[in-house]
């Protein structure tokens, strides 16, 4: 638990005796950047890490202050670390202890996509319209316009209409994704994987249409938010949004009923609705790589969870129903978490949790050398 010692900004200036719990400004170094942070001097340098955590991806254990030339002890207060107004105290940060894609350096970029060619600002010509193509694909059900080079959805595609099955576009540059998607009237699979398409450019009104439509995948996009209309896709059982840029899900969420499989991983979600808890199909669950503190309890009502991926995330504790209601549950990936063994094991229904774990594992235990009875997936022995 982080004790906070930051004074009320409604008290500014009301300290103790002559002001001199007035709140001061230091800097933090990190990475080749300065954080300037402005908090009570009575704060602890455990509170101190807890606001750094968001701003520089490091979880509070993997942090190390340096402040004169030692290392600033957790308990102490800024005060007694002799640290004022105008500091300069050093972040170093410990490999591997971090939350989202890892620490945010000075030069930090988004994840890094296909480039074109410098050399060529034309628009790359549409792949050509080829009509036993088309029939084929109204044959068979499938288009596959996978690493055609595309920039926009062609227009034959549309000519499929209710033939289409599944549509893969995955790894192209294209942007938008028309409402002439909403033709597609039986298709059962969408891949939109690693193209441009943001927010504004993908019609939802369309794809909410799309009864049938039970994969959904839109990884390594640039998306930052999902709509409400995502609700209406109730046949949906596969959702796919890693590697974008979300900050949250839509509390509609709850409304996909038949959704086994949930991938948003590499985002930077701080917080799961409660309604997840409605989504009673879900088997698996990746979380992993977020900004999230904690989890709704509601986590403990999905009762056909098998595998919850939660590494890299700034997790302290997790639902006090988890092992207790979620009886199939055999893989959990606590990599990279505050999370400790201590802990787990004070939770109700830990025990029968372990034993599945380890006896989902068994015929890897036959073979392998090292004891791996032990507890492997990122959780700290102490």
């Amino acid at each position: 638990m982080e004790e906070g010692g930051a004074a009320d900004p409604n008290e500014k200036g009301k300290g103790k005796g002559k002001g001199e719990s007035k709140d001061i400004t230091i800097s933090i170094k990190f990475s080749g950047r300065s954080i300037p942070l402005t908090l009570s001097p009575d704060s602890t340098i455990t509170h101190l890490k807890s606001l750094l955590q968001p701003l520089t991806n490091v979880l509070t254990r993997g942090q190390k202050l340096i402040f004169k030339g030692k290392v600033l002890v957790d308990t102490m207060t800024l005060r007694a670390s002799e640290v004022t107004g105008g500091a300069k105290v050093m972040l170093m940060a410990s490999q591997g202890l971090h939350q989202g894609d890892g620490p945010i350096l000075k030069q930090a970029q988004s994840v890094p996509r296909r480039v074109e060619n410098a050399n060529n600002k034309l628009e790359k010509p549409q792949v050509p319209v080829d009509k036993n193509r088309l029939e084929r694909w109204k044959a068979t059900g499938v288009v596959a316009l996978s690493q055609c080079n595309l920039k926009a959805i062609p227009d034959e595609v549309w000519a499929c209409g209710p033939s289409a099955r599944v549509l893969d576009l995955s790894n192209n540059s294209v942007q938008d994704v028309p409402a002439q998607v909403g033709c597609l009237s039986s298709i059962q699979k969408l891949f939109l994987n690693a193209n441009s398409i943001t927010d504004e450019s993908i019609s939802w009104e369309a794809l909410k249409s799309l009864k049938y439509l039970t994969v959904l995948s839109l990884n390594q996009n640039h998306l930052t938010s999902l709509p409400s209309s995502l609700g209406e896709l109730i046949s949906l059982r596969q959702l796919h949004v890693a590697n974008n840029s979300l900050t949250s899900l839509p509390i509609e969420i709850g409304l996909l009923t038949q959704l086994e499989v949930l991938k948003v991983n590499n985002n930077r979600i701080s917080i799961i609705p409660a309604r997840i808890g409605d989504c009673n199909s879900l088997i698996e669950v990746d979380l992993s790589s977020n900004l999230l503190s904690e989890l709704p309890e509601t986590f403990g009502n999905l009762h056909d969870l098998k595998a919850l991926h939660l590494s890299n995330n700034g997790l302290k504790s997790l639902p006090s129903t988890l092992f207790k209601m979620c009886l199939q549950l055999s893989t959990l990936d606590l990599h990279n978490t505050e999370i400790t063994m201590d802990l787990l094991r004070q939770f109700e229904g830990w025990e029968s949790f372990d034993e599945r774990r380890l006896l989902k594992h068994q015929k890897q235990l036959d073979f392998r050398v090292v004891n791996s009875a032990k507890f492997d997936e990122g959780a700290d022995k102490n």
